[in-house]
């Protein structure tokens, strides 16, 4: 493989030599892919740095069993720790230890899963976790991926002193390009640089915030950085919907359904939010030993179809009465999903009149919500239960920090 590549290093070198002055990259992504958003699961917020080939071939393979892969999850993504050293010209090797097999041998099984595998690196000299990160060999890691059938990039932020992220980004999408292989990038600079402002032509997803911690409603304080709760990650997209679409989407990081700190209706009202959110739908649990409840969760085909759904909107917040929210988000077929989320530590009576709330997504869709010229059927989509038509006003209770999440569907 080493021979290979430096073959197309030197190919690439002569060409721009031979073009004289002309040495203009192509800085856009590859179009076509992450048209939803994506699906699969990653190491980290399980396991950490203790990745090795085994762990990962059981994840693929509990995808699988468990039911994931038939409900729309794809990537299998290792995160950061795989790295080995690089050799005498620079390219990048895996752990030998704990990839013993190599990294194109691990893509192989994936793919022959019927899955696609997703890596890790870094803007920076080196990774989060101590590792080498792809600072001045991006376009050898870039090629070295490709040769491996490597379809996913988290490219991280950490030791990246001197570097402006717009750029830095970019040089990374054009090896991409260079590399030939169409390749989603994820953009993981924590939102701290405006990356919705510049990512839609230069990564597929973009993180907007910094890391998820592990609890529903709380922030984690370790000295120099911050990791946030589910509810402090959801105030965090304010402002953001406009940035989100078919290809680019806003990532609020991955979830922490069935790492069991949320209890079940924390998990529930998680999900549905990123689902409303269309939001990546990337688990970080352990997926070899979920519990039933978590796999309902995981595998709720209604809730997924919300987040999937190909008009690509993110959900506007239509009312905000503190600890009780109400979120829209209109469908590709003219249905409507309105999640109704509790973030409070006491239940939530309420009564909604459908007709008495009209209005149009002037700043995304254009579309216009309106029960008193369109009747809808309503459908609980966590119990499956028809609640009548938006005729009527609905009258509900949803428990402490839960959520009603409602798919409205056109009638006659």
């Amino acid at each position: 493989m080493k021979k290979l590549i430096s073959a197309i290093l030197l190919s690439m070198s002569f060409t721009a030599f031979s073009q004289g002055n002309n040495y203009a990259q192509d800085y856009t992504k590859y179009n076509g892919l992450a048209m939803t958003p994506p699906m699969g699961w990653n190491s980290w917020n399980k396991f950490a740095c203790n990745v090795n080939e085994s762990l990962i071939k059981e994840m693929a393979d509990a995808m699988i069993s468990s039911g994931m892969k038939d409900a729309g999850y794809t990537y299998i993504n290792i995160d950061d720790c795989w790295h080995g050293d690089r050799d005498e010209k620079g390219f990048i090797h895996p752990d030998p230890k704990r990839f013993p097999s190599g990294m194109k041998a691990l893509a192989d099984y994936i793919h022959s899963k019927g899955l696609k595998i997703g890596i890790y690196s870094d803007a920076g000299s080196m990774t989060c976790g101590g590792r080498p990160g792809s600072r001045g060999y991006e376009f050898q890691d870039a090629l070295t991926y490709a040769e491996w059938g490597i379809d996913y990039v988290k490219y991280d932020w950490c030791n990246t002193e001197g570097l402006k992220a717009e750029g830095a980004y970019k040089t990374f999408t054009a090896a991409l390009k260079k590399a030939g292989r169409p390749i989603i990038l994820s953009i993981c600079e924590w939102g701290d640089n405006q990356p919705w402002e510049w990512g839609e032509s230069v990564g597929h997803l973009w993180r907007t915030t910094g890391d998820i911690y592990n609890c529903f409603d709380c922030v984690k304080d370790h000295g120099t950085w911050k990791a946030f709760g589910t509810m402090q990650i959801l105030d965090m997209q304010e402002g953001l919907r406009k940035y989100a679409g078919p290809g680019h989407w806003n990532d609020p990081d991955m979830l922490e359904v069935g790492n069991g700190a949320l209890a079940p209706n924390e998990d529930r009202a998680h999900f549905s939010m990123w689902a409303m959110l269309a939001a990546p739908l990337i688990a970080g649990n352990d997926l070899k030993n979920m519990d039933e409840e978590t796999k309902k969760v995981l595998t709720n085909k209604n809730v997924i179809a919300i987040n999937q759904d190909k008009l690509g909107v993110q959900a506007l917040k239509y009312k905000d009465e503190g600890e009780f929210e109400i979120f829209f988000k209109p469908l590709e077929n003219g249905d409507w999903a309105v999640a109704f989320l509790n973030r409070d530590k006491t239940p939530k009576d309420f009564s909604f009149d459908w007709k008495a709330h009209t209005f149009t997504d002037d700043e995304v869709s254009k579309k216009k919500f309106d029960t008193n010229n369109q009747n809808y059927k309503m459908v609980d989509l966590w119990t499956g239960k028809n609640l009548g038509t938006t005729s009527k006003p609905l009258t509900a209770t949803i428990p402490s920090k839960d959520i009603l999440l409602l798919r409205l569907v056109k009638t006659q």
